[in-house]
């Protein structure tokens, strides 16, 4: 970057980055070609959250759990807390082992922590002053930019998954 752009930048007044800021806030927001993940989850009964459909290797549930680790996961990644990014072991951290939810409120709480977690990722993506194209200092090479793609990607995914999965359930009525 030159200085005169790293100089305007600094003060605010370019962002040469908010065409693919935009682009990408309006992907993680949800929608356009990809289901919402609030249309997703809509009225799900509580009784089949825990249910495993005959094929499929898991529940509205686990499908669920790991869309909340695996974001949480990417969002330490992009900005790691204090004291660093500490990597998690596939596939055993990312997916629960029980089908069932593990109280009456967990369902509920998953889905706070995943809209939690996604405010405060696309709070990277707004900072004008983050660039989305720098690496990291940790990983391989990875940047914000490709997070923002991997978040987006993966829960369009496993969304569309448990959409299948409500229609082999009959819990699906749109």
């Amino acid at each position: 970057m030159s200085a005169t752009k790293s100089a305007a930048k600094s003060k605010g007044t370019t962002d040469d980055q908010a065409p693919v800021r935009k682009q990408l806030l309006d992907l993680l927001h949800g929608g356009q070609a990809h289901i919402t993940f609030d249309d997703a989850i809509k009225d799900f009964p509580a009784n089949l959250r825990g249910t495993v459909p005959p094929n499929l290797p898991y529940s509205a549930w686990q499908l669920l759990e790991h869309l909340r680790i695996s974001q949480r996961d990417i969002l330490h990644f992009s900005a790691p807390p204090t004291g660093g990014y500490h990597p998690m072991r596939w596939p055993q951290d990312y997916w629960p082992e029980s089908p069932e939810p593990p109280s009456d409120n967990a369902w509920d709480q998953s889905i706070a922590a995943i809209h939690s977690d996604l405010k405060h990722f696309i709070a990277l993506i707004e900072n004008p002053n983050a660039d989305l194209y720098k690496p990291f200092r940790w990983g391989d090479g990875q940047n914000l930019l490709r997070e923002a793609l991997l978040i987006a990607g993966h829960a369009a995914y496993h969304l569309g998954e448990l959409v299948v999965l409500r229609r082999l359930l009959n819990t699906w009525h749109q």
